[in-house]
């Protein structure tokens, strides 16, 4: 059974992810869901960030390994963690067999100001300069979700504890936003199946990016009509279930298309695995 493995965002940690890893492992009939984090946040906050996306998929690779959880994996990331997910699957086509992608922007999914909304900044600048950690987690939580839990003020808590637990340095804040800055949607289209997954009430990235990147890559695109920017906490279940029935598509598609009997040689091996890229534009 092909490993999920979740990269989360700019400064955020495994424990970000709430609910998510484990409805995905229950919609996906068991999978093995990793959480890796990205270098200077949550168990590796101690860490040199990368300037660049391409330094934190060597840094999320090498950290697997040791781990023993071998490719190819089914990759969903969210933000940061979408382009750093984009990356590793164009330099390393061979380790990924999926490829899912929440409210992501990068060069090449729209203008700047579709890339980091303008109305946000102000936002914004209220975390960055927040010296409390509470106030600061508040104002994340205003930025990114658009249906807070009804306990609200017990996550907020529990994002200041974590903050304290293993705090982002400045410096790794900034490089990480340098890495994001920089990156550009790769050319061409994976060879893997691709879900873009939007929030209509995304405060933070204008849904548009989302639609232009399932657009130039031929990808499956499922929007949530009102969640914000973290869609993964404003509603787990429907991206449990979206990426699961997504996942069961895909599959049937590639197994109708492969090999019918006969151990593959490896071209048909390698055609095979190709079959995993057109399988989502011929679901659409």
């Amino acid at each position: 059974m092909t490993p999920w493995v979740l990269l989360r965002g700019l400064t955020r940690e495994a424990r970000h992810w709430g609910a998510l890893p484990q409805r995905l492992a229950l919609e996906l009939d068991g999978a093995c869901v990793l959480t890796p984090d990205l270098p200077g946040n949550g168990d590796r906050h101690a860490e040199h960030s990368p300037a660049s996306v391409a330094g934190h998929v060597a840094a999320c690779r090498s950290a697997l390994e040791a781990t023993g959880h071998a490719p190819p994996y089914a990759l969903l990331g969210l933000s940061l963690g979408g382009m750093v997910a984009m990356a590793w699957t164009a330099r390393h086509p061979d380790e990924v067999r999926g490829l899912v992608l929440v409210n992501g922007s990068a060069r090449g999914t729209g203008p700047w100001h579709r890339r980091l909304r303008p109305r946000a900044w102000p936002e914004l600048a209220r975390v960055v300069l927040a010296r409390d950690a509470l106030r600061r987690e508040r104002a994340v939580l205003a930025l990114t979700t658009c249906h807070p839990a009804t306990a609200a003020d017990p996550l907020v808590a529990d994002w200041a504890r974590w903050a304290a637990e293993r705090p982002v340095s400045t410096a790794n804040a900034m490089r990480q936003l340098v890495a994001a800055a920089r990156f550009s949607v790769p050319e061409p289209a994976p060879g893997v199946p691709v879900l873009v997954l939007a929030s209509g009430g995304d405060a933070l990235v204008d849904p548009a990016c989302s639609c232009a990147l399932a657009s130039a890559w031929n990808a499956r695109l499922a929007r949530h009509p009102t969640a914000g920017h973290d869609l993964p906490l404003d509603d787990p279940g429907w991206v449990a279930t979206t990426v699961g029935s997504w996942w069961r598509d895909a599959a049937k598609a590639e197994a109708r298309l492969a090999p019918e009997a006969g151990p593959a040689s490896g071209r048909q091996a390698s055609a095979t695995s190709s079959t995993m890229a057109g399988a989502d534009s011929a679901l659409r």
